[in-house]
């Protein structure tokens, strides 16, 4: 009798459709001037805080603008943090629903392992944190600070030092990325909530049903119209914003639920699906210049500035189990979380590493990881209060964390990217009468 034979074991992290990596590769180009202007907002800010001039900074960030009896009146800083953030948050949710609706996580088999891996990612950064400042409650309010990846800045360091690693390994990263900002946005929601108000949240519920009813019913005239979406739909997400700010709960979550209201799939005409892109890739596209480039770098500007002091500061900054906590969990405890969880994935599962790829490259994946700023910074404002000590160092460790963890991941993938460069020739794939690589074309 002859014996069944087994099951092929599933790639690992595989090459993903042809559409999916064009798309990808898109955003990543896209990624990597933001994450410039970040790091030099940051910059900016950090050297600005450390000047004569340091009281002026400080002043800027502090003014209050804003309309009091609707608890609006808030610092620039606020505004930067709850405000513009929300775009941001509002492309998390249009590529979250992307991923989930049209893009490859909609296959559990392909979602299984950045699912699994950005879980990593969060949790033993935590329980770092958390063990490391065992016993101060203070403290410990901080454990989510180092279990986010700041997917622009790490794609502008990838940009610089990945120019020849294989695509599988940028679409792992920026997939890692979507669910760790999913996972954050949870997080915020439900830890960082101190207070709901019952009224501003159900209140926040009628712009949001507005907004995704005229989303769905008019994806064509906002497709066509780009005015529209400026002069109709931004209204109505300001009001959702105000009330859910309102509310107690993070207003920057307003932006990911309006996100999810936008329709991925398209709209048909006379019958027929529309040619051309969704509202959702439409939106992203018109809207991501102004978040990379306006949003993210302010909110870093307001935010990074810290007064280091000088040696002594940066002695206390290294006194801190705050800060000693967050540099352990972004340098170690990323790495360390994302290659575990996607070994064990590998270990119990028929899922197997695409030949193509080695655990060192993972290993400058789960490096990259580490850089945490944007939503670190944001939880740690929202943890600690802005100005107090703790949220100072935080602010130091951060910085510093995801420096040392860009450095590392450099040091692993440049020897990586001048290898893949060396064999890129025997590892082209023919091509077929379309232009499209035959691997695209492969199933599972």
């Amino acid at each position: 009798m002859t014996a069944p034979k087994s099951r092929p074991s599933r790639p690992l992290i595989g090459h993903g459709s042809y559409a999916e990596a064009l798309r990808i590769g898109e955003i990543l180009r896209k990624e990597t001037v933001g994450g410039a202007l970040l790091v030099a907002a940051a910059a900016i800010a950090l050297v600005w805080a450390n000047s004569p001039a340091a009281e002026s900074y400080f002043a800027l960030r502090d003014l209050k603008v804003g309309y009091a009896p609707w608890h609006l009146e808030l610092s620039l800083g606020a505004w930067a943090a709850d405000g513009l953030l929300a775009v941001f948050f509002f492309l998390v949710g249009l590529e979250l629903k992307r991923e989930f609706v049209a893009g490859d996580l909609r296959q559990p088999s392909k979602a299984a392992v950045p699912v699994a891996a950005a879980a990593g990612g969060v949790l033993v950064p935590a329980l770092i944190f958390a063990a490391v400042n065992w016993g101060n409650a203070e403290a410990v309010r901080g454990w989510a600070v180092p279990t986010a990846t700041d997917i622009a800045f790490a794609v502008a360091v990838l940009a610089v030092i990945g120019s020849h690693l294989p695509t599988a390994l940028r679409l792992f990263l920026l997939t890692l990325a979507v669910v760790d900002d999913l996972i954050a946005i949870t997080i915020i929601a439900i830890f960082y909530t101190s207070e709901i108000h019952v009224v501003p949240l159900l209140l926040f519920l009628v712009p949001v049903a507005v907004y995704a009813f005229l989303a769905q019913r008019y994806r064509r005239y906002f497709h066509l119209n780009p005015a529209a979406a400026w002069l109709i739909l931004l209204p109505i997400g300001v009001v959702a914003w105000a009330l859910l700010h309102a509310s107690g709960i993070h207003a920057t979550i307003a932006g990911v639920v309006l996100g999810f209201t936008i329709p991925v799939l398209h709209g048909k005409a006379n019958g027929e699906p529309e040619a051309g892109p969704g509202l959702a890739e439409v939106f992203e596209h018109r809207f991501r210049p102004f978040s990379a480039g306006v949003a993210v770098p302010l909110f870093a500007f307001f935010s990074a500035g810290v007064a280091i002091g000088g040696i002594g500061g940066l002695a206390a900054v290294a006194a801190d189990p705050v800060a000693l906590g967050i540099a352990a969990g972004l340098v170690l405890g990323k790495p360390v979380g994302i290659l575990a969880t996607t070994w064990l994935t590998a270990r119990f599962t028929r899922a197997r590493l695409d030949p193509t790829l080695k655990w060192v490259d993972l290993l400058g994946m789960g490096l990259l990881a580490g850089i945490g700023f944007t939503v670190s910074l944001l939880v740690s404002e929202l943890a600690f209060g802005i100005g107090t000590p703790h949220n100072d160092h935080a602010k130091v460790a951060i910085l510093a964390a995801s420096v040392m963890a860009a450095l590392l991941a450099s040091l692993v993938l440049t020897g990586r990217n001048r290898r893949y460069r060396k064999i890129e020739a025997e590892e082209r794939v023919d091509t077929d009468r379309d232009g499209i690589p035959d691997v695209y074309q492969q199933e599972d």
